[in-house]
């Protein structure tokens, strides 16, 4: 399994720490590395630490522990654990209520209830290892001469691309987080891929360029040339061109959002402009909307690092790019129907980032607008196959079911 504190603390931390370094404007946030891991795993495991305190305060009941007065403050302090961990697996049961508030106006009570748990009601191995029904095509390139960078990997069913009417699929692009100087297609999006596989999809996990060595907007154009390989080799890979979804979360969530928004641009497809770049539904996870973070949400120094190891230039001197490079300000019309999910706690991306960006596109996109805000869900939470996560995954799958089926427009 990949080390994630690893991955987010380089992402974050080191960011902040290169800002830093360059004595950064003042922010309002600040952040604390060691919490947010801390809070993070305790709230997405908590079913794993309730096991083990259950277990701990068993053997220590056994062996007499609680039977003196120090005891009984130790049994105490395991009751009001176990009370707090019960809590928190609650709160990640009610993503239930939470998703369907956000999406019966769309798809009806009767409708949502009909769609399948398959994930929820399986294994918890899989979400990881993946599904025994996933066959996966690693590190295909999506550009000529591709190099790691520029390699996506294929999730389709085992028996084969086409199902048994001989449709073509509908597909879903994930799209790696990672603070656009790191991550990979092996780590993140693995278990929603699995559970659209079953659910009649193809699914494509890419990597692409990384900062400081690529500027914005190079990511954006690789993943379009991602979008622009699976529409160009769709009969091979028995799929719908006609239908292709983005998905992604934190860096991943701001490169769906791009991707959803800035359709057939021809600033952000060089060499190829001629093709059919547009994604027909997006669902950014805990994204960054605004990389000028004008409401002052993100950490402290977070415009100085995209300026100096991201973007390339400093908001103050190139504004016009800045905000053709943010999804804020590219709120259209026209845009697909997309499904927007940010946790109130979120610690890294606050949900501050979210709420400006779901209010522009629903009082501006002729489509449809999901905006589901999980209480108790801090940034990354679907890493862990916890109980908001593997519901997350089938509500996601919902949705986008729902697009391409007509019933959500």
């Amino acid at each position: 399994m990949i080390d994630m504190e690893a991955v987010l603390r380089s992402a974050i931390g080191g960011a902040v720490g290169v800002a830093n370094a360059h004595k950064p404007r003042i922010r309002s946030r600040t952040l604390t590395i060691p919490s947010f891991f801390s809070g993070w795993v305790t709230t997405e495991a908590a079913g794993l630490f309730l096991a083990r305190r259950v277990v701990h305060a068993a053997l220590a009941a056994r062996r007499g522990g609680y039977s003196t007065a120090q005891g009984r403050v130790a049994l105490a302090l395991d009751a009001v654990t176990v009370a707090g961990l019960v809590s928190l697996i609650q709160q990640g049961r009610r993503t239930d209520e939470e998703f369907e508030a956000a999406l019966a106006p769309l798809l009806g009570a009767e409708t949502l209830a009909a769609r399948p748990s398959s994930v929820r009601k399986g294994a918890v191995v899989p979400l990881f290892t993946g599904s025994s029904k996933t066959r996966r095509i690693r590190n295909v390139g999506y550009v000529d001469d591709a190099r790691w960078r520029n390699t996506l990997d294929v999730y389709e069913p085992k028996d084969g691309p086409v199902d048994v009417a001989g449709a073509a699929r509908p597909a879903i692009l994930q799209v790696h987080g990672g603070g656009w100087i790191l991550g990979d297609k092996t780590q993140q999006g693995i278990p929603l891929l699995n559970h659209m596989v079953q659910n009649g999809w193809v699914g494509f996990n890419t990597n692409y360029r990384l900062a400081p060595k690529a500027k914005f907007p190079e990511q954006l154009i690789d993943c379009k040339r991602a979008v622009a390989w699976i529409r160009r080799n769709a009969d091979e890979l028995g799929v719908d061109p006609n239908f292709i979804a983005v998905t992604g979360g934190s860096a991943g969530g701001y490169l769906t959002a791009m991707l959803a928004l800035t359709a057939n641009d021809p600033e952000f497809q060089p060499g190829f402009e001629d093709e059919d770049t547009s994604v027909q539904a997006a669902v950014p996870f805990y994204g960054v909307y605004d990389i000028a973070d004008a409401n002052n949400a993100m950490v402290k120094g977070f415009v100085d690092f995209l300026s100096q190891v991201v973007v390339g230039s400093k908001y103050a001197e190139d504004a016009d790019r800045w905000h053709r490079y943010s999804p804020v300000h590219r709120v259209h019309a026209d845009a697909p129907p997309m499904m927007i999910i940010h946790g109130t706690p979120d610690t890294l991306v606050p949900v501050e980032q979210a709420r400006p960006f779901a209010e522009a596109m629903s009082k501006t996109s002729d489509h449809a607008v999901v905006y589901a805000e999980l209480a108790g869900a801090n940034h990354a939470f679907d890493i862990f196959p916890s109980p908001r996560s593997v519901r997350t995954t089938e509500y996601v799958e919902r949705f986008l079911t729902g697009v391409h089926d007509g019933n959500i427009k």
